[in-house]
């Protein structure tokens, strides 16, 4: 049976594109959304909207549902290493080439798949395919990741997260020398204007703030020290380009081909060293640091060796 809603557009979210309309109001990706409209399951007051399709307060959505997702199944996973483990939660060392959970468009392995295949039983707050992810870390970042295992861990760490008491360390080499060697970037992030893969510093953005410090400077590269006060997607790589700084590596953002590939890199420089927030059963900090990978690791003695 179809699983229609209609609905009434929140003021809210008023003026917005539809497909980001409709991936605030139900809660699932935009991609999912856009794969909805173009199938013709959204109408706009009665009539067919294209994705880019600004939506009035006073309209009517009628949205025929997708399928829920069945939860994550077994999967080994090589490289998932767990840091730390108790009742309420593990942190793992994410691998490269590894998203945290299933997703449209994503054949690769997950977080969620490793898991469940090493007998972890997660959190089920939340949908079915993101039971017990508090937050992510893009499949080409490697580093510490929480999951939830228990239903008030989930809660706790949510809120932890969006209330922003979590400490996110991230170390992130950067082509050329940020000047200043020091400092905070605070700019908007949103969906890129030309290109839906990828995000941008635009006006509308959301709010975004990137501390960074420099840890080793070389001479075509710095090692930096970063601290999210916020969690966008793809938010290091989106600033660090937008100061003309991309990510070793980052293709996607800008980097330079030539100096990835002398260094050996197939990805961004990019590694979540170290997470610190308070323990959702104690309330005492717990502090977990995941070791850099060997491909990270060989781009740095590179650098050192030529310095």
């Amino acid at each position: 049976m179809t699983d229609l809603r209609r609905v009434p557009v929140p003021d809210g979210l008023a003026g917005l594109r539809l497909d980001v309309a409709l991936s605030r109001l139900f809660g699932f990706s935009r991609t999912t959304a856009a794969e909805l409209v173009d199938a013709g399951r959204v109408s706009l007051d009665g009539e067919q909207p294209a994705r880019s399709a600004r939506v009035p307060a006073d309209a009517w959505l009628e949205v025929e549902m997708p399928e829920p997702a069945a939860p994550a199944e077994p999967r080994a996973v090589d490289g998932l290493v767990v840091l730390h483990d108790d009742d309420d939660l593990v942190v793992v060392a994410k691998p490269v080439g590894v998203a945290a959970h299933p997703s449209p468009g994503w054949a690769g392995p997950t977080v969620t798949q490793g898991l469940a295949a090493m007998g972890y039983r997660l959190s089920t707050s939340g949908a079915a395919e993101r039971q017990g992810i508090v937050h992510r870390l893009d499949a080409g970042t490697t580093g510490a990741m929480v999951v939830a295992k228990s239903e008030h861990a989930y809660s706790e760490l949510k809120r932890a997260f969006k209330a922003r008491t979590v400490d996110k360390r991230y170390s992130a080499l950067v082509q050329g020398h940020p000047d200043p060697t020091s400092g905070t970037i605070d700019a908007p992030i949103g969906r890129h204007p030309g290109a839906d893969y990828k995000f941008a510093v635009v006006a509308d953005g959301r709010p975004s703030v990137t501390h960074y410090a420099t840890e080793e400077a070389f001479r075509a590269a710095t090692l930096l020290d970063i601290r999210l006060e916020t969690g966008r997607t793809h938010q290091i790589r989106v600033h660090m380009a937008a100061v003309r700084h991309p990510c070793v590596g980052d293709l996607t953002y800008g980097a330079d081909p030539t100096l990835a590939a002398h260094l050996g890199l197939q990805r961004q420089w990019l590694h979540a060293r170290e997470l610190a927030f308070g323990h959702p059963a104690t309330g005492v900090e717990l502090r977990v640091s995941a070791p850099l990978p060997a491909d990270l690791a060989h781009a740095l003695d590179v650098l050192r060796s030529e310095s």
